[in-house]
């Protein structure tokens, strides 16, 4: 891995495989010129921020196979763009985010207590997230 460093100072830890996430497909919020967007928030997957998610035009849920996204459910963790999750955040349904692997740009959007807020380590059983 690069030396990209998460919101904490620390090294960025991998925020899901199951599916490959992140703007690379290399697992990490890892990010750079080509990604405009900033996917650079690792969060969990909730119903209530995949239905706000679609609600703002974002729709993460549905599968767009010709670009090779699985479409994503609950307990899900994937690189967000941290505009969009600030968006969820300010309407009261931010997904939870895993601070070790959110990369630093992010706080080019979002300040780091609203991430802090919603800090979760990954459950064990994701159907708490339903």
């Amino acid at each position: 891995m690069s030396d990209d460093r998460n919101v904490l100072g620390g090294a960025l830890e991998e925020c899901g495989t199951d599916p490959v996430t992140g703007f690379y497909r290399d697992g990490c919020c890892t990010t750079g010129p080509q990604d405009a967007g900033s996917h650079t928030v690792c969060a969990v997957m909730t119903g209530e921020f995949l239905q706000h998610q679609r609600e703002i035009g974002n729709d993460l849920a549905t599968a767009q196979p010709r670009f090779g996204f699985p479409g994503l459910k609950p307990g899900d963790r994937w690189c967000v763009v941290a505009s969009r999750w600030l968006q969820s955040y300010e309407a009261g349904v931010a997904a939870p985010v895993v601070l070790a692997a959110t990369h630093a740009r992010a706080l080019d959007v979002v300040p780091l207590e609203a991430l802090q807020e919603y800090a979760v380590d990954v459950p064990a059983d994701p159907s708490s997230l339903l």
